[in-house]
């Protein structure tokens, strides 16, 4: 589905990533960890299209496709979804308006008519069980007032509602108490396929929990430098990374 090979990137002009090599197949869930600065969020933003960060060498395909020559918005269609670390609010957008333009804009993108508004109404309803969203929530600025938790619920129901095929979750279970992360965890698991895929950001074992990665990557100065199973992610949470990055420097 994603394969990236020898990404370097830069922001502001300060190289981040320092040669990347990730392939993630169709159904796998893969966890990135790594210290603060790493290029986790980087390579994320990257991925999305984001214009700060600027590309330098390497390659990325998804589904065979050039990834790096689609705007932003044409890999949002492709299938790619980001659920950010801080989701911002946009005052006077209904959740319902906002969610309907978004999911209008992918079906013309495939040359498809716009959904009926019956036919949303009663998905949008589906799809708020998945992540404990009250209806009152769909008439609201898109998370405006919205708390921590229920900001990190809405991305994963604007997931659910898109039904993207790669999702990045950059850091989702940050701020987040304890019945918080399981409903987003849960809601998360729910939308998982043989054919839908996920990169995760995360610096916490309970995340891994729920998740159950079959891959951790570890980055470390804008590199992958140790690969294993969910059992690396335990050893990370018990010893954290400094032997990791000794092992690099020796």
């Amino acid at each position: 589905m994603l394969e990236i090979r020898n990404l370097h990137a830069r922001v502001e002009g300060k190289e981040i990533l320092n040669g990347i090599n990730l392939t993630i197949g169709p159904g796998e869930v893969h966890v990135l960890m790594g210290p603060n600065g790493s290029g986790k969020s980087t390579l994320s933003n990257v991925l999305v299209g984001n214009p700060k960060y600027e590309v330098t060498e390497g390659s990325i395909l998804f589904h065979g496709r050039d990834l790096l020559a689609l705007s932003p918005e044409d890999r949002a269609h492709e299938g790619i979804f980001m659920s950010f670390q801080a989701p911002i609010e946009i005052p006077g957008v209904s959740m319902t308006n906002f969610l309907r333009a978004a999911l209008n804009a992918k079906r013309k993108y495939f040359g498809q008519d716009p959904i009926p508004a019956a036919d949303f109404l009663r998905m949008l309803k589906e799809k708020r069980k998945l992540v404990g969203l009250d209806a009152h929530f769909m008439s609201r600025g898109v998370n405006e007032g919205f708390s921590g938790g229920e900001r990190k619920r809405n991305e994963i129901f604007q997931m659910a509602v898109l039904e993207p095929c790669f999702s990045i979750l950059d850091e989702t279970d940050s701020g987040l108490d304890v019945d918080a992360l399981r409903i987003v965890a849960e809601g998360f698991n729910r939308l998982r396929t043989p054919r839908t895929s996920a990169m995760v950001i995360t610096h916490y074992q309970r995340m891994l929990d729920y998740l159950k990665p079959d891959f951790v990557h570890v980055l470390v100065k804008g590199r992958i430098v140790k690969e294993g199973t969910a059992d690396l992610g335990y050893e990370i949470e018990e010893k954290g990374f400094d032997w990791i990055i000794k092992e690099v420097e020796a």
